[in-house]
């Protein structure tokens, strides 16, 4: 069946930097644009970063434009989401997620000093 697992969130301090992944399975993943979207605590789901199909076009929201950077590896069936200067607005569950696509369980992030 359609998996994306996520991994890599952990507690880094202000400044920090970690880099997220997203296993996926059971579906074609070369053929799809992919997403991150985060859930802060309390809020709603927020648009993070997308990258095409192919890797070539990506796009950023204007809260982490110029701080994280999306990329895939096809052949790992394998997304990424390096975090760099982190901040602790940026404390959220992270997902991973094509359009029509599941959900999976997310990885927490937690920037704090």
């Amino acid at each position: 069946q359609v998996q994306l697992v996520e991994s890599g969130g952990g507690l880094v301090q202000p400044g920090g930097s970690l880099r997220l992944s997203c296993a996926a399975s059971g579906f074609t993943f070369s053929s799809y644009w992919m997403n991150w979207v985060r859930q802060a605590p309390g809020k709603g789901l927020e648009w993070v970063s997308t990258i095409s199909n192919g890797g070539g076009s990506t796009s950023y929201a204007d809260s982490v434009k110029g701080r994280f950077t999306i990329s895939r590896d096809t052949a790992k069936n394998t997304l990424y989401l390096q975090m760099n200067s982190l901040k602790p607005e940026d404390t959220a569950v992270y997902y991973c997620w094509y359009h029509g696509g599941p959900w999976g369980q997310g990885t927490q992030v937690n920037v704090s000093s």
